[in-house]
């Protein structure tokens, strides 16, 4: 188990869609995992990019949220992400601490073509500061770069905004698959850093053990 969070911290290659693989074996790992931010930002579009590798040009809001499943390999390790889509309209607002209080990672994602996207995404941020896990590993998403002649939110804003909140940034498409897997590579990158190896030997408890009290898991 030591040798596998080693090469998966130290690896800085890029991941592509034939690296992220559902197998039937059990992972290394278990992250729960959910997605915030505004109707229309892209977040289950960005999800189905993925989970399924495709892109959809019209997707129907989510209603309340959506539940997906994906396995990332990356070098010797697997990890499962379970994850929750939250929909974006308002009147679902009051349910989103159902899922981010369970989650071990939080991605909040606003259109880099929508200033109102992001001033949204900064309250999201907020609340997960003060409502979300202790040791939630959040990322700032700036969705849609392929709408770059649109722009209305700077890198550099969402870069910042990022930086001053304890947060990673990335800047991604859906549409073009630019950065998605890296997205989801790079949260199971901080996440590992949480499971620190085990002496040979040692059993760990099983996936559905662990998840009753655990957010974020090492399998054995």
């Amino acid at each position: 188990m030591g040798s596998h969070i080693s090469k998966l911290l130290q690896s800085d290659q890029s991941v592509q869609w034939q690296d992220l693989v559902t197998r039937s074996y059990k992972p290394s790992w278990w992250i729960l995992q959910v997605l915030l931010g505004d109707m229309g930002t892209g977040k289950t579009s960005l999800v189905l990019r993925f989970v399924k590798g495709q892109f959809l040009d019209h997707q129907e809001p989510t209603i309340g949220a959506a539940f997906f499943t994906q396995i990332l390999s990356v070098t010797e390790a697997t990890v499962k992400f379970d994850i929750w889509d939250t929909a974006g309209q308002e009147r679902y607002h009051s349910l989103a601490p159902m899922y981010y209080r369970g989650a071990a990672a939080a991605v909040v994602v606003y259109d880099i073509s929508s200033m109102d996207t992001f001033v949204r995404a900064k309250k999201w941020v907020q609340e997960l500061q003060r409502q979300g896990n202790a040791n939630l590993v959040m990322a700032l998403v700036a969705n849609k770069s392929d709408l770059d002649s649109k722009r209305e939110v700077e890198n550099e804003d969402g870069e910042q905004f990022a930086q001053e909140n304890g947060m990673f940034f990335m800047e991604t498409s859906a549409k073009t698959a630019q950065n998605v897997n890296e997205l989801f590579y790079e949260i199971a990158k901080k996440l590992a850093r949480a499971c620190p190896p085990k002496p040979s030997g040692i059993n760990l408890h099983n996936e559905r053990q662990e998840r009753r009290g655990k957010r974020f898991c090492c399998i054995g």
